[in-house]
């Protein structure tokens, strides 16, 4: 799984599109298909979409629309549909404490809202919808894992109501995103100059994968998928003490405890799940337990190799790490360029 689709003359439409990963897709899509028919930004905060505007004027992007939407209200989501090609699903409630405070309201995002854009999709000339994951949604301990478990399990159930329709549902899952809004990157460059950077726990692990290469697996998911894949990237992990270490060296690491929700190793891919998984070479991908198509010519045309059952993938026992001077190097590529020891 390494081609992309082409999406010069295409229309592409992504909800969430002013979060890290919609405008870092929005990027390279605009410098990648610059013959692009429309990119649609669907967000519900109309002063992030200005802000973000600003950044894409519409007199040097006339290929950009953004469109004020919650994915919550499904009347506004199938029009904003219309003449779609393919939509990329990010919107979501992702912050771990709010959710638990807000349980009603995370529900009605993360699964009404995965309904509303299956059932728009369904409804409207949409081929291909990619629907972003998280590690959290892997034997989850907290609210906003159990609904972004339940969205997966929806979009990869849409494959068995779509009848004739010529329309694909597949889900990527990644964890901790560099850079991205909340991560802990951003937070430990802000603590750097205080008395003491907070640790959660000495022994706490995570998945490490760049925005850019989020942005890749996804169209490498839109261009591959077969429909009802969950494709997991295979990424390095890292030692919160080594990030800690990495930006702010010889400053006290204090422990603090860990958040409620949080777990201390990321997990993507469980013992349960290594009966449907594959290596696909630069992809792991958890198959439906009933595929539309044939296993045979999908292990075929990917090279897939099954993993051994009781197989498991989380950060804590990862094969590949990070060490402090790549950790560095990374910050300097991908979130700050001004950063320096």
């Amino acid at each position: 799984m390494s081609d992309q689709l082409d999406l010069n003359g295409k229309s592409v439409l992504i909800t969430g599109g002013t979060g890290s990963f919609g405008k870092a897709f929005t990027s390279y899509i605009l410098e990648k298909f610059p013959r692009i028919e429309r990119l649609v930004i669907f967000s519900r905060d109309e002063q992030k979409q200005f802000t973000m505007a600003q950044d894409f004027p519409d007199y040097q992007f006339p290929q950009i629309r953004f469109f004020i939407g919650d994915v919550r209200d499904y009347e506004r989501l199938k029009r904003a549909f219309q003449g779609i090609d393919y939509v990329i699903h990010a919107a979501a409630m992702k912050h771990v404490p709010i959710a638990e405070y807000n349980p009603d309201e995370c529900v009605k995002t993360n699964i009404g809202g995965a309904e509303n854009v299956i059932r728009a999709a369904l409804e409207t000339s949409v081929s291909k919808v990619v629907a972003l994951s998280t590690d959290k949604a892997c034997a989850p301990i907290n609210l906003y894992g159990a609904t972004k478990l339940t969205s997966d399990k929806l979009f990869i159930a849409a494959n068995n109501i779509r009848g004739k329709k010529d329309i694909i549902f597949s889900v990527v899952r990644y964890g901790n995103v560099m850079g991205s809004n909340g991560s802990v990157m951003p937070f430990f460059l802000k603590k750097r100059k205080d008395a003491f950077i907070p640790i959660t726990d000495a022994a706490m692990t995570r998945f490490n994968i760049s925005l850019t290469e989020g942005v890749e697996m996804v169209l490498s998911a839109l261009h591959s998928a077969w429909g009802g894949e969950l494709f997991v990237p295979k990424i390095p992990s890292y030692r919160i003490t080594d990030v800690a270490e990495a930006i702010a060296p010889g400053v006290e690491q204090k422990i603090v405890g860990i958040r409620p929700g949080e777990k201390i190793h990321e997990e993507m891919i469980t013992s349960s799940d290594s009966y449907s998984t594959y290596d696909l070479g630069k992809y792991y991908a958890i198959l439906p337990q009933v595929p539309r198509w044939s296993l045979n010519d999908f292990i075929t045309r990917f090279n897939a190799v099954k993993v051994p059952v009781g197989f498991t993938y989380n950060s804590g026992e990862n094969k590949e790490w990070l060490s402090v001077a790549d950790i560095r190097s990374l910050i300097q590529q991908h979130v700050d360029p001004t950063f320096e020891v």
